[in-house]
């Protein structure tokens, strides 16, 4: 928490010093109590020994070199673009936006410690008498580390000597115009301020912004990859947001299909239709809405633009109408082509890129506040100037003491105490060393310490002391702005020297280095565990390079703080030129956990758990390629058990400001090592893979078809590569390959890079499995990068946050998969857009967000000041909702509308402020209001927020977007992800599966956006239409989709969207593992497509009641879904549609099974709970089956249907998720589920009932309907209306809902004695129903005439046409379809369908199964039989019947004779049809599908 802020706007906290209240009190009462005892002196010992007299104090010269001085980049200090005020503008009335903290201004930020009316005099630093002292001392320092002083100085005065420790003036800087922008940036080589240096050698401190050199280098590369795409670029730089597209199959589908477009515009008063080819283009189309509009067709098509109406996203004038996703999706769903035409100058431009923005250096300081970046956890500036001289002022009196040294001791020990606390709590082995030359003190009794204190009664003793001591504070400070990147720093003289290069693959010294001790140590650690020890480990891509060293046990120790001191060399068996560029040593803290306190009960347990309390990763090579060497302090992460699967950040944990630091110490000599990339090999094998023996070409199929990296076994990986010059061919097969490579050493790279560079360019979606964190070589990666260049835009969109996660995997912050990142956002607002969200939900990361934040800001800088400006309102409109949900999900449920609506007022205020503002969702979705009478909320668990915006686009309707807060939307936005990528692979493998594809974006952990579908319900709300156990009954959805869509084409185009769509959900949802299905996460359009929602559980992580588990069946597959289908309760031959469509859709996409484990384990790192192990991983793999033959994938996903069609636990499971969900009210009116619409007495033009009457029955299916002959005054002509027993029964519910029992005539039984689908029990129904009607129409009129009745026997468009009479295809005894092939002396025969089979004499349906014979076969051996299916003309078996050692010759001789029998009792079985099907023509590798006519049999079997 930090102090509020003075009037003045000065920063007056704790914070802003970086200091603790104790460690601030502690230095202004050792600077207090030192003013008072330097008084104490002087009067006491002014007359006897006169100090010698100081100069009187002195201002610095204007032209004197400056103490502190700031980088001279005059050039580089450009005024801040138009429109970037330091404080944002809020909402009136409203909080101010807050200022960006991490910038300093001098009008905003005066200096934090100086003189002030309300501070005590002693405070107020004089700092000109500070230089002025500092001038005055001599004696110089040869280096940073050698510390040895020029001649005798031992005649130079006592004050101000040597050894005294030098004082820090404040930052010096001029006053400049207001600026948010970033003030400079360091150069990667050393900058040498000045001549002038201390007594030490050194210069002071440096101001120095972005003084990381790979961030300044980083910063560099923006430069240029900016100036390779300025501002005037014509199409990159157009600031529109264009239209996605399509490619390659699903662009050739729509080629020939016509379209209707209707263009809009405001140069013509009527919107022109057009009837258009798939492939016209979009410049043919303004042709001729011009020709249209105007006389004049001399016009140029260049000015004119089309842009989709309702969304701002413009079309490319030269795409086609099929290559644009909108028209796609037009197509689909049956919408009208919209779009409005506009003159490209008046085209709002505000997002592109200016001749400022491109003017402008790079910088990683703007919009710090889109960032989310933190206050910097280093201690400030003035705070270690006000430690400094603490410890100055202490170590003068501790030199000029003669007696109560004790005192001088234990003050000077808490000063050099208060600034180890500020940097860090370190105490290096030098300040230890130089602190134990000191007698013992409370403060520090710990380790051994001077025991003679009668030695530092000489002062020349003392001198020694207090030198050693300010040389390791000296280092210790100089280490410390090295590690944390201060803005500050003390220089050497000698910094600029560079050190000769040797090549790393020469080096054949072992790699070895010095830990000395963990700091910060937590106080409990000490309590409760013991034996604290390191394990190193050096790994390459996650594997090791050698056995783990481990340092000895230590336990904490009391010294300045509690630390753990090995201080031991541990050196690995591996030598330098054996060592990967990408090498990382990993350091792990373990420790023994202490047993329990005597008398506790597990105080018996054997042994002591050791656990992990720590890591850190670093790489051993830095960005330049440069072995590292000297001091380095990194930072511990915390271990996280359980988390094996995620990727580890190379960078050590300073983000949290009490992680455990390690100090490590590598070998430093007179040269730098380097790593050089070394060329590719000259020669490099390659082979057909048929070349390679049988065994050997079996035994390497099996390994490639393990398609992923992950489950390679050691036998595995030394055959891929002793096999590699065979696998070429395969492109797929290269991560296979790489990874198995025995080592990644410079002397093994270029035989590597020869094979990289020889092998078969791979798909741009194959080079997606090099990104893993397995293959962290940068010239593979740089060669993925490369082959993924000619990506479309709209592609890239797929799969961009897998790359954007597989930027954790980088070694160093540039890398060519940035700088292709960056260069896509710069020339496409939509990418720019996504990457902008991406990686800011990636911020939350804790281990990767300083990465993430430095890429947000290259990202920030690149796109132009404009969509800086969009990315900060859409942030806003953001943090706003998530506030209105927060509150509504924390009020009453009663309360939450009158919340909601309170708090969408903030919205008006919002958009009073900004015009518009476009949805993270999607950046052609502009908005500019809210309408908050049409806002809601779902009443699930995270309560989401129903919004409706209003549109900008006058001629779109308003926007409807789901608002989620308390949800973390990662799970489905990766979900949909790949659905969308599903049904890309089917498109274009030529089969539209005819799915719902929506959006669904997180703005951040636990918020986000999701697109609403129109004109779809949940099938809860379909079921319940039908009662409580409507989830239990057959036609809920078959009559929701005829009520909307009453004619025969509506009604048979949805079912066809059902049955596709059906099939798409069904494997994708399975081969996801998709969990938690109810009947309120499944919908269902009205125009038939089916989709599921809300991906809460998914890879098999199953919903659990209890111990239950509630997912039981393989997918959600019911019979209510069977009977849309098969048009009745029988499976009809649309079912075997459905089947085939199931399984040609599932071995679609094994087909690319690498592919989904490359997009999977790309986000193993991504923090998805139930997406971190490869366990999570290998469900997808295990559903996919990739080891199996298509027929053996066929036969499997059979089954799943079946499986999940015979589940009962799913319409279960429904049933009692609508008894949690159903809420009663009497608001509501009974309707019928059958009826579209409701009707009164006067509907239809007819007047009162008159009669009605039951005049027959008509046998179906399932059984009968009644024909109902209803006549009414005012018509003429009777009608014939068709009526189930089942509808009369839910017109008698419903009415009992309304009206007493008293009131309705009684209703027939249910129950029949006898079989109910008999005429007697027909006829019986019949006389009982028409008893029913005549009381019914004779009942009170508030009963006869209610709309209820009236929408009963109002006719529905199935009674204008007669019955419908099932047609049989083929013959009258029905077809078989069979897929048949022949390879390697093996007949394979799947019998897929049957179809129109003849019922049984008694009118039942048949048990058919099918029986072959391979003729000629006299003694009957060559019999094969399936299995029955049960009650059906038209059973589906995709069973594989095999003969083996069937010779090539002999195949031409055989014909199969296949039987279809009835299963009866007591082995006797009836001959429903026959089949003979010569085998002549096939030939080895050939493959027939095809449907087969049964014929009659001459007996039974």
């Amino acid at each position: 928490m930090s102090a509020a802020p003075p009037p003045d706007g000065g920063l007056t906290g704790l914070e802003a010093l970086g200091l603790s209240p104790k460690e601030l009190v502690l230095a202004e009462a050792l600077q207090m109590e030192y003013d008072a005892l330097s008084r104490l002196k002087q009067d006491q010992s002014g007359s006897e020994t006169p100090a010698p007299p100081r100069p009187p104090p002195r201002r610095r010269p204007a032209e004197g070199p400056l103490w502190i001085r700031p980088l001279p980049h005059p050039a580089r200090r450009l005024p801040d673009p138009p429109g970037s005020p330091s404080v944002h503008p809020g909402p009136p009335g409203g909080p101010p936006r807050p200022r960006d903290v991490n910038l300093f201004t001098p009008e905003v930020d005066p200096p934090k410690v100086g003189p002030s009316k309300a501070d005590p005099p002693k405070l107020g630093l004089n700092y000109d008498n500070i230089n002025d002292s500092l001038s005055r001392l001599n004696g110089g320092r040869q280096g940073s580390r050698g510390r040895k002083t020029n001649g005798d100085q031992s005649g130079k005065p006592v004050a101000r000597s040597k050894t005294l420790p030098p004082q820090v003036p404040p930052r010096t800087y001029v006053p400049v115009a207001p600026s948010n922008r970033g003030q400079r940036r360091v150069s990667a080589d050393p900058v040498s301020l000045g001549s002038r240096t201390n007594g030490f050698g050194y210069e002071l401190f440096q101001v120095s912004e972005e003084r990381d050199e790979e961030v300044a280098a980083f910063c560099h590369m923006l430069d240029v990859l900016r100036s390779a795409d300025p501002h005037s670029g014509r199409i990159r730089n157009r600031g529109f947001v264009w239209a996605g597209s399509v490619e390659g199959e699903e662009l050739q589908q729509a080629l020939g299909v016509s379209v209707r477009v209707t263009v809009n515009s405001r140069h013509f008063r009527e919107p022109l239709t057009f009837t258009c080819d798939g492939s016209s283009t979009v410049d043919l189309l303004i042709y001729q809405t011009l020709c249209y509009a105007q006389d004049d067709l001399d016009v140029d098509v260049d000015d004119y633009l089309l842009k989709v109406c309702g969304q701002d996203e413009f079309l490319l004038n030269s795409q086609t109408l099929a290559g644009l996703e909108y028209v796609q999706t037009c197509l689909k769903f049956d919408w009208d082509v919209r779009l409005c035409l506009t003159k490209s100058m008046s085209i709002n431009t505000e997002l592109s890129r200016t001749k400022e923005d491109d003017e402008t250096l790079s910088t990683m300081n703007h919009s710090i506040l889109l960032q989310e970046r933190p206050i910097r956890q280093t201690v400030t500036r003035e705070a270690l100037t006000l430690l400094l001289d603490t410890f100055h002022n202490e170590a003068e009196s501790f030199l000029l003491s003669e007696a109560e040294l004790p005192l001088h001791v234990e003050r000077l020990v808490q000063s050099v105490k208060a600034l180890c606390c500020s940097l860090a709590s370190v105490e290096t082995p030098d300040v230890t060393a130089a602190l134990s030359q000191l007698p013992a003190c409370p403060c520090r009794l710990q380790p051994r310490v001077l025991k003679d204190a009668s030695v530092l009664a000489v002062r020349e003793n003392r001198e020694k002391v207090v030198e050693k001591l300010t040389a390791a504070i000296l280092d210790l400070v100089e280490l410390y702005c090295n590690t944390f990147n201060a803005n500050f720093q003390p220089l050497a003289s000698n910094r600029g020297c560079s050190a000769p290069l040797q090549e790393a693959g020469l080096v054949n010294n072992v790699l070895a280095f010095n830990v000395h001790a963990a700091h910060r140590i937590p106080i409990t650690w000490a309590a409760s565990y013991e034996g604290f020890f390191l394990s190193c480990s050096l790994t390459h891509g996650g594997a090791e390079l050698c056995a783990p060293q481990h340092t000895s046990k230590q336990a904490v120790s009391k010294y300045l703080f509690h630390l753990v001191v090995w201080d031991q060399r541990v050196c690995f068996p591996v030598q330098i030129n054996q060592l990967p560029r990408e090498s990382q040593l990993t350091v792990t803290l373990h420790a023994s956990s202490l047993p329990p306190p005597a008398g506790s009960e597990e105080k018996s347990r054997p042994r002591r758990s050791i656990e992990a309390l720590g890591w850190v990763t670093m790489p051993l090579f830095n960005f330049r390629h440069i072995l590292t060497c000297g001091r380095k302090l990194l930072g511990l992460w915390p271990s996280a058990p359980g988390r094996t699967g995620n990727a580890r950040t190379s960078s050590p944990n300073f983000s949290q400001p009490d992680s455990v630091i390690l100090q490590v110490d590598f070998p430093t000599s007179a040269f730098e090592v380097r790593f050089t990339t070394p060329p590719p090999a000259e020669f490099c094998p390659q082979y057909d893979f048929s070349r390679l023996d049988a065994i050997s070409q079996i035994k390497l199929q099996e390994v490639l078809h393990k398609k992923a990296v992950f489950w390679l076994t050691l036998e595995d990986r030394l055959l891929l590569w002793e096999k590699k010059a065979f696998c070429q061919s395969e492109s797929s097969a290269l991560p296979l390959v790489l990874v198995s490579s025995p080592c990644w050493q410079w002397s093994c790279l270029p035989e590597i890079y020869a094979l990289l560079r020889q092998w078969a360019c791979p798909p741009h979606l194959d080079a997606l499995g090099l990104l893993h964190a397995t293959f962290p070589d940068q010239e593979l990666r740089r060669t993925a990068v490369q082959w993924m260049d000619s990506i479309t835009d709209s592609e890239l969109l797929d799969f961009l946050p897998q790359l954007v996660q597989a930027l954790k995997y980088e070694c160093y912050l540039d890398s060519a998969l940035v700088r292709f990142l960056l260069r896509r956002a710069i020339g496409d607002v939509r990418i720019a857009h996504y990457l902008f969200w991406l990686l800011k939900d990636n911020l939350q990361d804790s281990q990767f967000a300083a990465r993430y934040q430095l890429l947000l800001a290259a990202l920030l800088c690149c796109v132009g000041l404009g969509l800086r400006e969009e990315f900060d309102r859409q942030c806003w409109l953001v943090s706003v909702l998530a506030q209105v949900a927060h509150k509504v999900r924390d009020a009453s449920p009663s309360s939450r509308q009158c919340v909601l609506k309170e708090g969408l007022e903030e919205m008006k205020q919002f958009f009073s402020v900004n015009s518009s503002c476009r949805l993270p969702l999607n950046p052609a979705l502009l908005v500019k209001g809210i309408n908050i009478q049409s806002c809601s909320f779902f009443n699930s668990n995270a309560v989401p927020l129903k919004l409706s915006f209003q549109n900008l686009d006058p001629l779109g309707d308003n926007i409807n977007v789901i608002f989620k807060s308390g949800d973390d939307l990662r799970q489905d936005m990766l979900t949909l992800q790949v659905i969308r990528i599903m049904n890309k692979i089917w498109i274009q493998e030529g089969l539209d599966m005819r799915m719902v594809i929506f959006r669904c974006f997180s703005t951040g952990r636990g918020r986000g956006m999701v697109e609403m579908i129109p004109q779809a319900d949940t099938l809860r709300k379909i079921q319940v239409e039908h009662g409580v156990t409507g989830s239990f009954k057959d036609r809920p959805l078959a009559d929701w989709l005829q009520k909307h869509n009453p004619t025969d084409e509506q009604y048979d185009k949805a079912v066809e969207n059902f049955i596709y769509s059906c099939a798409g959900c069904c494997v994708a949802t399975y081969i996801l593992g998709i969990c938690d299905r109810h009947n309120d996460n499944i919908m269902l359009k009205s125009s038939g497509h089916m989709f599921h929602i809300d991906f809460g559980k998914f890879l098999g992580h199953a919903q659990m009641f209890g111990n239950i588990k509630r997912d039981r069946a393989p997918f959600v597959f019911t019979s209510d879904m069977a009977y849309v289908i098969n048009g009745g309760d029988k499976p009809s031959s649309r079912f075997h549609d459905f089947v085939d469509l199931c399984c040609e859709a599932y071995n679609l996409i094994r087909r690319h099974t690498h592919l989904f484990l490359n997009l999977l384990g790309l986000m193993l790192s991504c923090g998805i709970p139930e997406l971190s192990d490869l366990d999570d991983l290998k469900y997808v793999y295990d559903a996919l089956r990739p080891q199996e033959s298509e027929a053996d994938a066929t036969m499997y996903f059979t089954r799943l249907i079946e499986s999940s069609l015979g589940s009962v636990a799913t319409r279960l499971n429904f049933f009692i998720h609508s008894l949690a969900q159903m809420k009663f009210s009497s608001e509501d009116r009974p309707s019928l589920s059958f009826a579209p619409r409701v009707h009164t007495a006067h509907s239809g033009g007819g007047g009162l009932l008159r009669s009605l009457y039951v005049c027959r029955h008509l046998r179906t299916g399932k059984g009968y309907v009644f024909m109902v002959k209803v006549e009414r005054e005012g018509q003429q002509e009777a009608l014939l209306l068709q009526r189930s027993f089942e509808e009369f029964q839910e017109l008698h519910s419903k009415l009992r809902l309304m009206f007493p029992s008293n009131k309705l005539p009684s209703f027939p039984s249910r129950l029949v004695i006898g079989r109910s689908r008999g005429e007697a029990a027909a006829d019986k129904r019949r006389d009982e129903l028409n008893g029913y009607v005549w009381h019914l129409i004779h009942a009170a009129p508030e009963v006869a005439q209610c709309d209820l009745v009236y929408t009963f026997f109002h006719p529905l468009p199935r009674d204008e046409r007669p019955g419908h009479t099932a047609s049989k295809p083929g013959t009258e005894l029905g077809e078989v379809k069979l897929s048949i092939s022949y390879k390697k002396e093996k007949l394979f025969i799947m019998v897929m369908h049957i179809r129109g089979l003849q019922p049984l004499q008694d009118g039942s349906d048949p048990d058919p199964y099918v029986k072959l014979y391979l003729l000629p076969d006299p003694m009957k051996t060559s019999k094969r039989k399936t299995r029955a299916a049960r009650r059906t003309c038209n059973p589906t078996y995709n069973q594989m019947l095999v003969y083996e050692r069937l010779p090539r010759g002999d195949l031409d001789q055989r014909v199969i004779h296949l039987r279809v029998l009835g299963d009866g009792p007591f082995w006797e079985s009836s001959v429903l049809g026959e089949a003979f099907i010569p085998l002549r023509g096939l030939v080895p590798g050939g493959h027939w599908v095809d449907w087969h006519p049964l014929g009659g049999a001459d007996s039974a079997h």
